[in-house]
C-alpha cells in the first residue's frame, strides 16, 4: 500500500498509454480550471489493447507508482484498456481515489436512455473486451447493446483530419449499421473519439445522445475531490504538467491540438 501525501492543491494525476488520454484531461480542465493536473503519456509501450492483461497491470502499477510519487490527489485512468484490466488492481494500491473512465461513461448511458438501444463504438480491443456491456447490463440487465470497433478513427484523430472528407467517409461506413440498429444513445468508448465528435454526431443525427466517458469522468472526479474537500480553491488557473515515455516532440503537436492551447513542456522519463 503506497501511503499518500497531498493536500487540496495537491495536482490531479492522469495517465493513459499515449495521447488519447488528453480529451479526458481536456474535460478536467474545463470542469476544474483551477486544479493542478499532471499527465503521463506511456507512449513509448503503446498500444495497450494489444497487451496481455498481466502486462497492462504491471505498466499500470508503473504509471500509478509514477504519478504518486508527483504527491497527486487523485489518479484518473483515461485509457479505456487499463481501466478494464487494472483499475480493479491498483485501486487497492493506495488509498487515494483512483477511477477510469469505463463505469462513469456506462453509467451516464443508461441515465440517458430511453428506449433501452444503447450503441458502443471503440477500439478492437475495447469492444472484445465487452468492458462497457458488463457495466451497463449490471444497471440495466434488459439494455440491448451495438458494439462496433472503429480503430481507424484513432489515426484519423492524432492527423488532425477530424472535419475531413476521409473522417466523414470513415464514420459513414463504420456508424450506419448502428444508426439503423435503433440506438437513442451512443458511447464514444476510446478517448481519442471525442475529437471526431460533431462528424459522429452528423452521421448518427440529432436524435442520437453521444456520451463522452470524458466528460462524465471529469465530473465523477470533481464530486469525489469535493466529498472530500479536496478541491483546489485557488481562483487562478492551475499548472499543466506533461510527462511521455518516448516522442516528446510528436506529442506536443499532437496535444496542442487535442487540449486546444498552447503547451510549454513535455518531459521524456523512463518509468520502467
Amino acid at each position: 500500500m503506497f501511503k499518500p501525501q497531498f493536500t487540496s492543491t495537491s495536482p490531479v494525476g492522469i495517465f493513459d498509454s499515449g495521447v488519447g488520454g488528453l480529451t479526458v484531461m481536456h474535460s478536467v480542465s474545463q470542469l476544474m480550471p483551477n486544479e493542478n493536473i499532471i499527465y503521463l503519456g506511456d507512449n513509448a509501450r503503446l498500444p495497450y489493447g494489444t497487451k496481455s492483461k498481466e502486462t497492462v497491470i504491471s505498466y499500470s502499477i508503473e504509471c500509478l507508482k509514477f504519478l504518486l510519487k508527483k504527491k497527486v490527489k487523485i489518479v484518473i485512468v483515461a485509457c479505456n484498456t487499463a481501466s478494464s484490466y487494472a483499475l480493479p488492481f491498483i485501486s487497492r494500491l493506495t488509498k487515494i481515489p483512483v477511477i477510469g473512465v469505463i463505469e462513469p461513461g456506462a453509467n451516464a448511458a443508461v441515465s440517458n436512455t430511453s428506449n433501452n438501444h444503447i450503441g458502443i463504438i471503440g477500439t478492437a480491443g475495447t469492444v472484445r473486451s465487452g468492458s462497457y456491456a458488463r457495466k451497463i447490463k449490471r444497471k440495466l440487465p434488459e439494455a440491448k447493446i451495438y458494439s462496433k470497433a472503429c480503430s481507424l478513427f484513432v489515426q484519423i484523430a492524432e492527423d488532425g483530419w477530424a472535419d475531413n472528407k476521409i473522417a466523414k467517409l470513415t464514420a459513414k461506413e463504420y456508424l450506419t449499421p448502428l444508426r439503423e440498429s435503433r440506438i437513442d444513445t451512443l458511447i464514444m468508448g476510446c478517448t481519442h473519439y471525442p475529437i471526431l465528435k460533431k462528424t459522429i454526431s452528423n452521421v448518427m443525427g440529432k436524435k442520437i445522445t453521444l456520451i463522452d466517458p470524458g466528460i462524465e469522468t471529469a465530473k465523477y472526479a470533481r464530486a469525489i475531490l469535493q466529498k472530500k474537500n479536496l478541491l483546489n480553491k485557488s481562483k487562478k488557473k492551475g499548472y499543466r504538467k506533461f510527462y511521455v515515455t518516448d516522442t516528446p516532440n510528436n506529442f506536443h503537436v499532437v496535444a496542442e491540438r487535442f487540449l486546444e492551447e498552447k503547451i510549454t513542456q513535455v518531459n521524456k522519463i523512463k518509468i520502467s
